[in-house]
């Protein structure tokens, strides 16, 4: 099975082209192609596929095997192949080489029943207190097609993702799990974001959880609707334009391509 390896500010996944290829179990081979020690090693595995609606759709797998609604960095990388249904735009470099994409993440969904979490279906989750192991946080919940918990810290680089990541992502609050982003204010215009990604621990960028990031800084009064993301990996500009819908400009790299013989 040929593959290529692509990430997004370290973002990485193993992408398949499923035009050529044919993947029977792709959650096995997610657990199998994931592994950094015994497989290629990656934060999941992304099925490039024929779409009824747009010239390709994408299915992406966790390293652990669940499959997750949506990948900002993965859509990016995705970009390189041919567009999709989100509407997107190819940076190139002199060469013709693309090496940026931004992209319409589209319109953040802020209930409840959206999201979803247990509780009132239409209610909104802002700047509300959520207590975990021996800490209490003020979280702000968003979907950008996949659940989203942001929490606002002083020190980012010292926080023990490790710790509240799980906790989080598997409290009972949230019934399909949640990815969870920790975020430290530079300026009004500025963050730094941590992800501990849902099915994939901590990860060095997520680019859906960068876009709930944006949102959750505008509704809690914290951040401008334009800003630079630091996270692990790079860097990504992000912008939540009046209309509702939020944009994503960032790296889209090809590491290497290769043969896999599943196990």
């Amino acid at each position: 099975m040929k593959f290529v390896k692509m990430h997004g500010a370290g973002n990485d996944y193993v992408y398949v082209n499923g035009f050529e290829e044919q993947v029977a179990d792709p959650a096995s081979l997610a657990r199998q192609i994931s592994d950094r020690h015994f497989g290629v090693g990656s934060d999941g595995l992304i099925l490039i596929l024929p779409s009824q609606a747009a010239d390709i759709r994408m299915r992406m797998f966790n390293a652990d095997g669940s499959e997750a609604e949506m990948c900002g960095n993965g859509i990016r990388c995705v970009a390189k192949f041919a567009y999709g249904v989100l509407p997107l735009q190819l940076f190139a470099n002199s060469a013709g080489k693309v090496e940026r994409v931004r992209v319409n993440m589209g319109r953040p969904r802020l209930t409840r029943g959206e999201i979803p979490m247990t509780g009132a279906t239409d209610e909104q989750v802002i700047k509300q207190p959520l207590k975990v192991l021996d800490r209490t946080f003020t979280i702000t919940c968003v979907s950008m097609g996949n659940p989203h918990c942001v929490i606002f810290v002083e020190n980012v680089a010292d926080f023990a993702v490790e710790k509240y990541g799980p906790a989080i992502e598997n409290h009972p609050l949230f019934p399909n799990r949640t990815n969870v982003e920790f975020v430290e204010i530079v300026s009004p215009t500025e963050v730094r974001q941590r992800t501990w990604e849902r099915g994939a621990g901590e990860t060095l960028a997520c680019g859906t959880g960068a876009s709930a990031v944006t949102v959750a800084g505008v509704l809690g009064g914290r951040t401008e609707r334009r800003l630079t993301n630091h996270l692990t990996g790079g860097n990504l500009e992000m912008e939540w334009v009046e209309d509702g819908s939020v944009f994503m400009t960032g790296p889209a790299v090809q590491v290497f391509e290769g043969e896999y013989r599943p196990q």
